[in-house]
């Protein structure tokens, strides 16, 4: 099998290492087109832009978005229980850098709760499928806010980038994200069309700090949260000039394969 995937992949000219041909083998797509050029889309590994699936992302607060897929599945970001709508998602993530950010009581009609942490202190690794979206994380550290000995640092792996692969898109989720991401995570997240970006500035990274991530990560779409904190003009400002904005009345966002902007896009939708 990861035989077959690198030879794929040389007859189209990308490459990717044998670690990453070793997570593509698992089903990750967007793994499998890291170093593909920008929205350069083989179609012997992605599906075809004519299929236009749609996927409904919309933003419900704070770092909450509900993806809904064209398989009907309804999966909640950062999901704590406060920012709903109205309907019960099937699949949660969440992270555990403030309540705001997760709970240990969701309702028990979800079906699947996925925690980008675990109680072990190891790293949380997800690869599940639900329905027709493929979710799967990458680990990130978190600051020590409050600690019974007084001692600051870091607590090694307690925030989880979460990345959702369906209908040929590659969705990504920061999370809480407290520092710069070094080479291996950006080898792990693979290939992004749209990345969800925390914004404030403070409880999280710097505006200067997201921003320059969220140039690396080239997406075509750029959908800002955590935005309680920082004027989006100060973000707009930091993200530089080869960024297209697009200020929305409306809560949701229906995106497919083929419809992805020409230039990356900052895509702000109605919301807290």
């Amino acid at each position: 099998m990861l035989g077959s995937l690198l030879a794929v992949v040389a007859l189209l000219g990308v490459w990717v290492s044998p670690a990453a041909a070793q997570q593509a083998g698992r089903g990750s797509e967007c793994l499998a087109m890291a170093s593909a050029p920008p929205r350069a889309i083989p179609v012997s590994l992605r599906r075809t832009a004519a299929r236009a699936e749609e996927v409904s992302i919309t933003y419900a607060g704070h770092s909450t978005y509900y993806i809904d897929t064209p398989g009907g599945v309804t999966i909640a970001t950062d999901y704590n229980g406060v920012y709903r709508l109205d309907r019960v998602p099937d699949a949660v993530t969440m992270n555990r850098a403030h309540s705001t950010h997760y709970t240990l009581y969701p309702d028990p009609a979800i079906k699947h709760v996925l925690h980008g942490w675990t109680d072990s202190g190891q790293p949380a690794q997800i690869h599940q499928r639900v329905g027709d979206v493929l979710i799967r994380n990458v680990t990130t550290d978190t600051r020590r806010y409050y600690s019974d000995d007084g001692n600051a640092g870091m607590v090694k792996d307690g925030n989880s980038i979460f990345i959702f692969e369906v209908a040929g898109l590659c969705i990504g989720h920061l999370g809480h994200l407290h520092h710069k991401l070094d080479e291996s995570h950006f080898a792990q997240i693979g290939r992004l069309d749209i990345v969800m970006v925390p914004i404030d500035g403070s409880y999280t990274m710097s505006l200067d700090g997201i921003s320059e991530i969220t140039k690396r990560l080239r997406a075509s779409v750029v959908l800002p949260m955590h935005r309680f904190a920082t004027p989006l003009s100060d973000f707009m400002k930091r993200i530089g000039r080869d960024f297209a904005i697009d200020q929305r009345n409306e809560r949701t966002l229906r995106m497919s394969l083929g419809a992805l902007p020409n230039a990356p896009t900052v895509i702000i939708l109605d919301g807290v």
